[in-house]
């Protein structure tokens, strides 16, 4: 063991002190700078490459000009752009506005030479314009009238029937004789189909018309339809006859109980027309002589629309005023007998009419009072009784 040591540290020693021998001596030429060099010759040593000396820094703009652009790269004082400053914004203060000579506060002396001056101009314009007017002349000028003040908050003063009557008829201004119109608001729901408001009235005083009146009816009923006057009567012969044509020749349509099953035939014409027999209506009666008259007197019909609101002619603005009145409360009178039974209210009109209005055809609308409608449908009732 020791030997080894001693040879190892032999050859190490050996290793250090002597050159470089490669085992392959061919492979080292190959690769190596100089071919042709020994092996065992020591390498060339390098020599010093030498670059160009920085160029001197330049004294004026004329050599900065002469420069490369190579050659500027390696100057300190290179031309650059010069940063800009601007000078800070700030809000003007008060105190730093421009006063013009216009905007300055005036002084007390300077206000009433300015008064004095504006009074002149205006007394000089009066002076020109009273110098050039006409004289007017005064005795064509209206008499003075009085205005009714208005309400606020756009309510409408509510009138008296016969003050509403006169005041409808001082204003139909039109060149025809217009019609005296009705709106009633009812308090029922709408939707409602059970508690639906229709009926028909006579009224006292209309315009007469020759009304054509047709009845369905039967042996002695037939008989009486004649003599009160209709003017169409028939039975089972006439319902056919209306079915196979589908012309309509007369304005009411009356027929007793009896009848309506076989009338239901042409409850589709008859409805196109608004001639179906309704017992609420008074049109199906085993009245006979009755039903012809009041037909014949020109009865009018009336209905409650989709937004509960009833629409009624009640007669002409050429009638007399007692006229308008009267007829007025014979529809009050009849609407009270069309009211539906399923009304919780036990007043005469508390929840079931609203509001009410009479108005022209081209004119406005007037509110009336409830306490003076019912008034005049109590005079209606009392002048039915006597």
């Amino acid at each position: 063991m020791a030997a080894m040591k001693l040879l190892l540290s032999q050859a190490r020693r050996q290793a250090l002190t002597k050159p470089f021998s490669s085992p392959f001596p061919q492979i080292h030429r190959l690769f190596s700078s100089s071919p042709s060099s020994d092996p065992n010759e020591s390498p060339k040593k390098l020599e010093p490459v030498s670059y160009a000396a920085k160029p001197s820094e330049p004294s004026s703009p004329e050599d900065l000009s002469r420069l490369t652009r190579e050659e500027i790269r390696y100057t300190k004082d290179s031309p650059s752009l010069t940063p800009v400053s601007y000078a800070q914004r700030v809000a003007p203060l008060p105190e730093d506005r421009v006063v013009n000579e216009e905007d300055r506060e005036r002084t007390p002396e300077e206000m009433e030479m300015e008064k004095k001056r504006i009074d002149s101009e205006n007394r000089a314009r009066r002076r020109f314009l009273r110098a050039t007017a006409v004289e007017e002349d005064t005795s064509s000028l209206p008499l003075p009238t009085l205005l009714k003040p208005e309400l606020k908050h756009g309510k409408k003063p509510i009138f008296d029937l016969m003050e509403a009557i006169r005041e409808i008829k001082g204003n139909a201004k039109a060149k025809f004789d217009e019609t005296l119109e009705a709106h009633v608001r009812l308090g029922i729901e709408k939707g409602r189909s059970e508690l639906i408001v229709r009926g028909t009235l006579a009224l006292p005083h209309s315009v007469k018309k020759d009304v054509r009146v047709a009845f369905f009816a039967e042996g002695s009923d037939a008989e009486d339809a004649k003599a009160a006057g209709a003017d169409v009567v028939g039975g089972l012969e006439l319902i056919e006859e209306i079915l196979k044509s589908g012309k309509i020749d007369f304005d009411r349509c009356l027929a007793t109980p009896k009848m309506m099953p076989r009338v239901y035939k042409i409850s589709r014409i008859l409805n196109n027309h608004g001639l179906m027999p309704n017992p609420k209506q008074g049109s199906v009666t085993k009245d006979v002589m009755k039903a012809v008259k009041d037909a014949k007197a020109g009865h009018t019909k009336f209905r409650m629309d989709k937004t509960s609101i009833l629409h009624v002619p009640l007669g002409k603005m050429s009638f007399p005023e007692d006229a308008l009145k009267e007829n007025v409360g014979a529809f009050m009178n009849a609407l009270l007998l069309a009211k539906p039974a399923g009304l919780k209210k036990t007043s005469k009109y508390a929840g079931y009419v609203n509001a009410f209005h009479l108005c022209s055809t081209m004119g406005k609308g007037y509110p009336v009072s409830i306490q003076s409608l019912s008034r005049a449908a109590d005079h209606y009732t009392k002048l039915q009784l006597k």
